[in-house]
This record gives structure tokens, C-alpha cells and sequence, in this order.
């Protein structure tokens, strides 16, 4: 199947007065129709800035330095403003992190879609708010003729989040990309918006990346999954197979930090020891060699290249090296992924 997105060695700073701040360093990911891919990290691994960098944000002073992005077969990295401009909204849609400061508090959710579906399609006003409307009522918005005329402060955080979807989803765009789109709401709204982007994912089928720091969300409703630390990526492959035999620290730590229900003693979650790299002066190996329970000198000097675990599976640890040191868990002697 065609993939409807590649993303080859990106690379993009901050140039601070302080020094250039490496947020993505040489990342290199595909998707394809229909996915839902997860990227997973903490904060500052360089999660948000691989989003913008894709939807063409990226502001100053930040710049891509390196690599492409390429959409549907089009590289669109090299697009101008207003190219990019034209093709946002209508083939590639984003949900922000907060839809409070996402939506303008002085327009109507009316005006705000409206405004969108007639800036890429050719339609009247009055056609313009009837997609509108339906959109609404495809996310689950009650009585989306009377609700579309209200204000996004007349609207609760699960119904904002819903107008963030609608409002994105209203010209049936490829892409979807959803920054932390459950943040800061309660568990049984979460639900409900995950529910949302499954359902949409498989009516219209639209590619999703959802971006997120909960591995909880992530198992609910991904097929794929990325994992990032430090800017780079750490490892991809399946949920299943990340979630079932992680093949690098990092990842293991994250899954390591999960409450497990089924555990008779519930006693303190596993935290990973030490703190993020400092993106100015990132270590000149593995960026989570400062806080691996198994680094070795050669971790320390240089980045391990990826192993292939499987067809979808591949891993950047020299722990899968064929000469590095058994440790419990972690497959020796993987071939190297030749991508």
C-alpha cells in the first residue's frame, strides 16, 4: 500500500541567544492510509516539533535544517507559506494541545468552521454550515443546529475538544495529526474522544497521528507506535510488539512506569533515575546513555544504528549488537535495518 506520509532524516533547531537547541535530529518514520500511528515521549523529546515541522509551523526561531517530508507522494518540506498555507485545513488538519487558546473566543463555532470549509472549498455560506453542522453531529455534539451558534467558553473541555475535531475533520483531510488531544480531560470524556478518532479513522478513513505521553492512550487506539527520546527516535514498530517485548531501556523504563492492575503489591510506580538531555549540547551518542541501567562505552560515543526486529519492528539500541553483553529481554545478533 501506498504510504501517505514519509518523513526521511528530519532535522530541525531553535537558534536561541543562547545556542541551537536540537529539538529533531535526523528522525525518519512512514505511514500509511488508514494508520494510527502514536509517537510516545516525555515532554521535550521533540514529539510536538516533529508535528509542526510536518504541517509546515515551524516559527522563528526554529527552522528545518535537514531531511523532508513527503505527503502523497508530493515533498512538501519545500513548499512556500502560502503552498503550505492552502494545502493545511484541507488535506492535512492539526488538533492542538489546549482548544480553549485554539479557538478564537470572539467567533461563533459557526464562524470559525465556516470560515475553514470555504477557504478550500467552493461552496456557499449556507452549504458551508450545513457541513458544518454534520460535522458536529459526527463527533457527538447534541443538537448541532442550536450548539454550532454558541461561543467556545458556552462550551465544557470534552465539547471544545469535539469542535477541535469537527472543525479539523470538515474538509476530509488525509492527515490528522492530534498533539495531546486528551489532555486535561477526565477518563470518561477521554474515552469518548478516543472513540471519536477510531470511528473517523475507519468512516473516512484518515490517517492519524495522535502525539501523546500516556501509554494508556496510545494501547487504546493505535496500531503503530513511535517512540522518541531526546529528539531522536528510540524505536518503532506495532503496539503489540513495543507494548510485549520492548527492545530498547528507554522504552522498557516507560512500560516499567505503567500502574499494573493486576499486581498484588501496588506499591511505588518504577521511575527512570536522572533528567532529559540538554538539547543545546546533546551527549554525542545515545541521548539516553546518562540514564541507561546498560550502558556501555560505545553508547557514549556514538548512536546505534536501527536493528530489525521484525518487518515492522526496529529498535536503535547496540544492546542488539551481536557481540554486546547478554541481558535478559533483548534479542542479540539482529540484522540491521537497511532502510
Amino acid at each position: 500500500m501506498k504510504n501517505i506520509l514519509e518523513v526521511k532524516n528530519l532535522s530541525t533547531s531553535f537558534f536561541t541567544h543562547v545556542g541551537e537547541v536540537k529539538a529533531v535530529r535526523g528522525n525518519s518514520f512512514s505511514m500509511e492510509k488508514g494508520d494510527i500511528l502514536g509517537i510516545v515521549g516525555e515532554s521535550g523529546s521533540g514529539k510536538s516539533v516533529t508535528a509542526l515541522s510536518i504541517m509546515g509551523l515551524i516559527d522563528h526561531p526554529g527552522k528545518i535544517i535537514g531531511g523532508e517530508v513527503i505527503f502523497d507522494g508530493e515533498v512538501i518540506s519545500t513548499k512556500t507559506e502560502n503552498q503550505m498555507s492552502n494545502l493545511r485545513g484541507k488535506e492535512i488538519s492539526m488538533i492542538f494541545q489546549d482548544p480553549m487558546t485554539s479557538l478564537n473566543p470572539v467567533f461563533t463555532i459557526e464562524n470559525l468552521m465556516v470560515e475553514v470549509i470555504r477557504r478550500h472549498q467552493k461552496v456557499t455560506k449556507n452549504e458551508a454550515r450545513e457541513i458544518a453542522i454534520e460535522k458536529l453531529r459526527m463527533v457527538g455534539i447534541p443538537e448541532p443546529e442550536n450548539r454550532i451558534k454558541s461561543y467556545p467558553h458556552e462550551f465544557s473541555g470534552g465539547m471544545r475538544q469535539r469542535a477541535m475535531i469537527a472543525t479539523a475533520l470538515s474538509c476530509n483531510p488525509k492527515l490528522l495529526i492530534a498533539d495531546e488531544p486528551t489532555t486535561a480531560l477526565d477518563v470518561t470524556i477521554q474515552a469518548q474522544i478516543l472513540d471519536i478518532l477510531r470511528e473517523l479513522s475507519k468512516e473516512i478513513e484518515t490517517s492519524i497521528i495522535i502525539i501523546t505521553h500516556d501509554l494508556g492512550v496510545i494501547a487504546e487506539t493505535c496500531s503503530k507506535l513511535i517512540v522518541m527520546y531526546g529528539g531522536m527516535i528510540m524505536e518503532k514498530g506495532t503496539v503489540e510488539e513495543i507494548f510485549h517485548s520492548p527492545q530498547h531501556p528507554y522504552t522498557q523504563g516507560l512500560m516499567n512506569s505503567i500502574p499494573k492492575m493486576h499486581q498484588r503489591n501496588r506499591g511505588r510506580l518504577i521511575p527512570i533515575p536522572g533528567s532529559p538531555p540538554d538539547l543545546l549540547n546533546p551527549p554525542n551518542g545515545c541521548p539516553f546513555s546518562t540514564r541507561c541501567p546498560h550502558v556501555m562505552k560505545m553508547c557514549t560515543e556514538e548512536m546505534a544504528p536501527f536493528y530489525k526486529l521484525s518487518n515492522t519492528h526496529t529498535s536503535a539500541c547496540w544492546l542488539l549488537h551481536e557481540d554486546a553483553p547478554d541481558v535478559e529481554g533483548y534479542k542479540k545478533g539482529c540484522d540491521l535495518d537497511g532502510k
